[in-house]
């Protein structure tokens, strides 16, 4: 692969940082941790509640340790967005670039954590335990340049997010029928759209609404492919259990069947017209609206909508949220185990001015004080401790719980997941969770609806309703999706030659006649075998190379 010369420029000027590092870093050491700094940083994902650290947690980080974030959130493409900075040579303090590390790692632009950690991160080495290794980019480049961020240690999950929802009020009128399969799920929509076509102000009522913007399409569009199906997320993959040979989870035959029923959905009118088409915040507004019976979302994703049918206090137009697969024997596999998933991650860059104080702020997150406020809010002000015990106050609970976007802005709560954490499940020295996740306050979340709903089907939560994480074998790799990619891997080609295939006649597929479906899928099927399959190889060797990585494949 042939290196511009601003490229050779920029790894020279690291191996000069390389150098003097010693000495710059140790007379960094001597500044005052709480002297005050501003970190500038880019996120690969939106936040729609940063209120530029003037919340609680904000204002109370920055009187602790003297940081204050500047940060810029994606809007639109945050690969391209990533590329730009990569190639323009000038980098934020912090980055998280999602699955485009590679980019930035062949640029020179991120510094090795590693002696950073060993020398000034002692919580972030406690929380990630034994499980180093798993911070290590590649087996060819074992260094350390993410510390991840999206993923938690010892995660329990107690509740779910199953991507199949349906209103409650639709299942209250009908007396909450099982949901075990996509005819289940379908009835429920059927029924209710049959008696209700319009809304209480005359709007149309929308059966099933699907989101296919920008790189949401896999979200919304082709994931359920496999969370229907029985497979977990590997993201565009589905990885053989037994030999760890990687193929594009669409060219499985039961895949095929859930595409030919989302066709069969939108054949009956029951499919949302503007699926294809619309925006994300006119997706958003639409949900918000209270005329949308039926999603297959992450919660993640549609969270404002459902933030603000809480607030307007239409509680029956929120969702419940179902396993639904192909066939009844299936086992949706959204609790199989994976283990700490480790590559996505924050990073420090080149040209942080100060890595020692952007490694301490991390490490100050990843603290048990840090993990607390981020999750807990003030003592005091967000939650008191009763006995021994953390309690959120009746007053914010029912506005954590009812009004949740005004909520996290002004507290700062959730905002500031920066840095390596405990998952939900874990409790700190004084017995308590330090995450709000926990069975009781689970429970303290529901609404009355959603605990009426839970009643009926003699469950306290919707994960009671899915395979147990037990009924599974762990995955050895975690997850392909989160294994970091080097830049001069010709798997960086794979994205957009698959999406643009995939975006292409996935589409077609579902809005075609039924009679159509077959030969457009077949198309789509030779054009991946066609254009894709020479990638299948390397990302079967990347799942192998994690394995040896991890010491668990030889």
């Amino acid at each position: 692969m042939k290196t511009p010369k601003n490229r050779w420029n920029r790894l020279i000027a690291v191996g000069c940082i390389a150098t003097v590092g010693i000495t710059s870093i140790m007379a960094l050491a001597q500044n005052s941790a709480t002297t005050p700094i501003t970190f500038t940083a880019f996120a690969s994902d939106p936040n729609a509640n940063w209120n530029n650290m003037q919340d609680d947690v904000g204002k109370f980080l920055t009187q602790k340790t003297g940081v204050t974030l500047k940060p810029e959130f994606a809007v639109g493409d945050p690969i391209a967005k990533i590329n730009l900075i990569a190639a323009s040579g000038q980098y934020p303090d912090f980055i998280v670039p999602k699955g485009q590390q590679g980019v930035l790692v062949d640029a020179g632009a991120m510094l090795d954590l590693t002696d950073l950690i060993n020398k000034y991160a002692p919580n972030i080495k406690k929380v990630i335990g034994k499980q180093f290794d798993r911070m290590r980019f590649t087996l060819k480049d074992p260094k350390i340049y993410f510390i991840p961020n999206l993923d938690s240690i010892g995660q329990i999950d107690f509740d779910t997010d199953a991507w199949y929802k349906l209103q409650l009020g639709a299942l209250k009128e009908q007396k909450y029928p099982r949901i075990k399969s996509l005819q289940d799920y379908e009835k429920v929509i059927t029924t209710y759209v049959k008696k209700h076509p319009t809304t209480s102000d005359g709007k149309p009522t929308v059966g099933l609404s699907l989101l296919a913007d920008d790189w949401r399409f896999v979200i919304s569009v082709t994931n359920p492919g496999f969370w229907a199906t029985g497979a977990s997320d590997d993201g565009e993959w589905y990885i053989d259990p037994t030999t760890y040979e990687a193929k594009v989870h669409l060219t499985r035959p039961e895949e095929r069947e859930y595409f030919r029923w989302l066709n069969h959905m939108n054949d009956i009118g029951l499919l949302d017209k503007e699926s294809f088409t619309q925006k994300y915040d006119q997706y958003l507004a639409k949900i918000a609206s209270g005329r949308v019976v039926g999603l297959i979302d992450a919660s993640w994703e549609i969270g404002q909508a459902v933030n603000s049918l809480k607030a307007a206090g239409k509680f029956e137009q929120t969702y419940g949220r179902f396993g639904a697969t192909l066939k009844p024997n299936m086992k949706a596999a959204y609790n199989q185990p994976t283990g700490f998933r480790g590559g996505w991650g924050i990073g420090i860059t080149t040209s942080c001015k100060d890595p020692v104080r952007a490694i301490k702020f991390l490490d100050y997150l990843a603290s048990p004080e840090g993990q607390v406020l981020n999750s807990w809010g003030i003592e005091g002000k967000h939650y008191n401790m009763v006995g021994g015990k953390r309690v959120i106050p009746e007053a914010v609970q029912k506005e954590k719980s009812n009004n949740n976007n005004a909520f996290a802005r002004a507290t700062g709560i959730g905002s500031y997941n920066w840095s390596i954490r405990y998952g939900d499940g874990v409790k700190d020295a004084t017995g308590n969770y330090y995450t709000t996740n926990f069975p009781d306050q689970i429970l303290a979340n529901y609404s009355d609806e959603e605990k009426s709903a839970l009643a009926a089907y003699n469950v306290k939560f919707w994960n009671d309703l899915l395979p147990k994480p037990s009924s599974f074998k762990a995955k050895p790799w975690a997850a392909a999706w989160s294994i970091p990619v080097a830049q001069d891997n010709p798997l960086n080609e794979f994205w957009n030659a698959e999406q643009d295939i995939t975006r292409k006649y996935i589409p077609q597929a579902i809005l075609a006649k039924p009679a159509d479906f077959d030969k457009i899928y077949d198309t789509l099927l030779a054009e991946l075998e066609t254009k894709i399959s020479k990638y299948s190889k390397l990302q079967t060797q990347l799942v192998q190379d994690r394995l040896k990585l991890w010491k668990i494949l030889k």
